[in-house]
C-alpha cells in the first residue's frame, strides 16, 4: 500500500493504510519545460520499440521509494465516471467537459465521461484559484502529508487514487489551478485525468510524452494516445508484471495502432 509523490523522475513512496498515488505537475512549469508541442508540430510515427519503452517507464515503477510495490499495471477495472467541483473563477468546467470527452474518443476500451452526481463519481476533479491549491491539499492529505508534498514537488496541480490490494484503482482525486492561464490549465488537465487513469511515473527519459516534465502540451498527444490504449486494452489487468505484459504485446500492439491509427486519420 503507497502514496506516492512525483514530479519529474522524482517519487516518494509512503506506507499507508490504502494505496494512494500521487503525481504533480511542478509550480517550476514556465522554467522547467523545455519544449511546447502543439497537435501540428507532434511527432505521429513511432516503432513498437518506442512505444513499448514509454509504456514500460510509466505504466510501472517509481523512480524512488521507500516502501510499497510499484511494479504492477495499476488501472480502472470498471466505468469511470468524472465530477467536476467548482471553486473558483475563471469557469473552465466547460472547457474540463471537453478533455474528458477527448479522452473518452480516444481510448477505445475506456468507458469515462462527466457526471452530475458526485457521489458515484470514481474521479474527483476540484478547481481552485492558485492561491488556494497548497490550502486545498492540505484539505484533502492532512497537514503533515500536504508539508511533504509542498517541499517535495512544489505543485501546480495535483492528482492522486487510491487502490485495493488487487491493484485496480477504487477512487482518484484532481486538483487543478484555473487560474494560471488556459494552456497552463489544459496541460495539467490532461497530465492529471491521464495519471488518474494509472499512469502514474513520469519520466524525462521520453520526449514525446505529456508524462515529460520538460514537455508540454495542450492535448492529448499521439504518443500517450498509444500508451493508455495499451493501458486498458481487455488484455491488460490490474496487478499484471512488466514479465506478463512483455508477453502480450505482440498480440495488443496491432490492434492500438489500428485504433489510434483510425481515430486520428494517419495513414497505415
Amino acid at each position: 500500500m503507497i502514496r506516492c509523490f512525483t514530479r519529474a523522475a522524482f517519487c516518494i513512496v509512503f506506507p499507508l493504510a490504502v494505496g494512494t498515488a500521487i503525481a504533480a505537475l511542478s509550480l517550476e512549469w514556465a522554467a522547467h519545460a523545455q519544449r511546447i508541442i502543439s497537435s501540428q508540430q507532434e511527432k505521429k510515427t513511432f516503432t513498437d520499440a518506442e512505444i513499448a519503452d514509454g509504456f514500460f517507464r510509466v505504466a510501472f515503477g517509481a523512480e524512488f521509494h521507500l516502501a510499497g510495490r510499484v511494479d504492477r499495471i495499476r488501472k480502472y477495472d470498471k466505468p469511470v465516471r468524472v465530477f467536476i467541483d467548482n471553486r473558483a473563477s475563471p469557469d473552465r468546467r466547460s472547457r474540463l467537459r471537453d478533455i474528458i470527452a477527448d479522452i473518452a474518443h480516444r481510448i477505445e476500451h475506456l468507458d469515462i465521461a462527466a457526471t452530475d452526481v458526485r457521489e458515484t463519481a470514481d474521479i474527483i476533479v476540484t478547481l481552485v484559484r492558485d492561491r488556494d491549491l497548497h490550502k486545498t491539499i492540505t484539505s484533502f492529505y492532512g497537514s503533515d502529508r500536504a508539508k511533504e508534498i509542498r517541499k517535495a514537488i512544489n505543485p501546480q496541480c495535483l492528482s492522486s487514487f487510491t487502490k485495493d490490494d488487487s491493484f485496480a484503482i477504487i477512487h482518484s482525486n484532481v486538483i487543478l489551478a484555473v487560474d494560471a492561464g488556459r494552456f497552463v490549465f489544459a496541460d495539467c488537465a490532461y497530465e492529471e485525468l491521464l495519471q488518474a487513469l494509472g499512469p502514474i511515473n513520469d519520466n524525462d527519459a521520453v520526449p514525446w510524452t505529456t508524462f515529460n516534465d520538460d514537455v508540454s502540451m495542450d492535448h492529448f498527444g499521439i504518443y500517450d494516445q498509444y500508451l493508455l490504449n495499451i493501458l486498458y486494452h481487455p488484455a491488460v489487468k490490474p496487478g499484471m508484471s512488466v514479465e506478463e505484459v512483455k508477453a502480450l504485446l505482440p498480440q495488443i500492439l496491432p490492434q492500438v495502432r489500428a485504433w489510434v491509427g483510425k481515430i486520428n486519420g494517419l495513414a497505415n
